[in-house]
């Protein structure tokens, strides 16, 4: 368990920082660094921490931190007062109401039941991505097509689409030059899932190190520009999107993206 190795490992710690000390040469500063450490080890006297007055009701309120945050994932398969009294009972040195045989058969099925849990939980999410990666590349081709159809709208033979806002009058970036850019990124539904407006620094990259659309894009901008880009899934993040992220499978891009400059070499 998560726990037990993490006592594990402080108690060994602790272990070889007490056999360093006993080696070590007595040091004429040993008082005053003894007083730093210890000072920044321990939890400030005169900073009460509400509900755990005692430094012991810290370190235990810490482990419960620690059991807790492993058990999480499996909250709904376990009894919480079945737990606490199963800690009793080691901790008072009681007779468990489990042999060791038991409990490793136990376990064993439990391990199994868990990993079959996730199995099915993985495969329900890979259909739910599936279709909706269909869903989206569906509504790509129609939104590409009609707007490939509008005013100042042009459409490269990739397939990447962009309008000019500003035409700067700077060099165009290379594939391996590092550029410096500003720019807002959102789906199709208006989603926005980054923006270095918002973070107050531009972004910086090598130009080959970015998705296709990205790189085919830039390179047509002089230093200086603007552009509005839409950029198809393929030449994105493809038909797995950012797994766990904000951007979905079969994602159309859009960018209002700002060519800064490009840092010499």
């Amino acid at each position: 368990m998560k726990l037990t190795r993490t006592l594990t490992l402080t108690v060994a710690a602790a272990s070889c920082a007490l056999a360093l000390a006993a080696c070590s040469p007595p040091d004429k500063n040993a008082a005053d660094k003894a007083a730093t450490a210890d000072a920044a080890a321990k939890p400030d006297a005169a900073a009460k921490i509400p509900g755990l007055a005692t430094e012991k009701e810290q370190i235990s309120y810490m482990i419960g931190m620690d059991i807790g945050k492993s058990l999480e994932p499996m909250k709904d398969e376990i009894d919480t007062a079945t737990v606490k009294r199963a800690i009793d009972d080691m901790i008072n040195g009681k007779k468990p109401l489990l042999t060791q045989e038991q409990g490793m058969a136990i376990m064993q099925t439990f391990a199994q039941k868990m990993q079959a849990k996730q199995q099915e939980e993985a495969a329900k999410q890979q259909a739910e991505a599936e279709a909706q990666g269909k869903k989206n590349i569906e509504l790509e081709k129609s939104f590409l097509a009609a707007n490939a159809k509008k005013a100042g709208v042009v459409t490269t033979a990739s397939g990447l689409q962009y309008q000019v806002i500003t035409e700067g009058k700077g060099a165009k970036p290379k594939p391996a030059d590092r550029v410096s850019v500003n720019y807002a990124g959102t789906l199709l539904d208006g989603t926005e899932f980054d923006n270095s407006y918002k973070r107050g620094e531009p972004a910086q990259f090598v130009l080959d190190s970015v998705v296709p659309g990205w790189s085919e894009a830039l390179q047509l901008m002089p230093v200086g520009s603007k552009y509005k880009l839409w950029i198809p899934a393929k030449l994105g993040y493809g038909e797995t999107g950012t797994p766990g992220g904000p951007i979905p499978p079969n994602s159309t891009l859009v960018f209002d993206i700002e060519l800064l400059d490009i840092a010499k070499p």
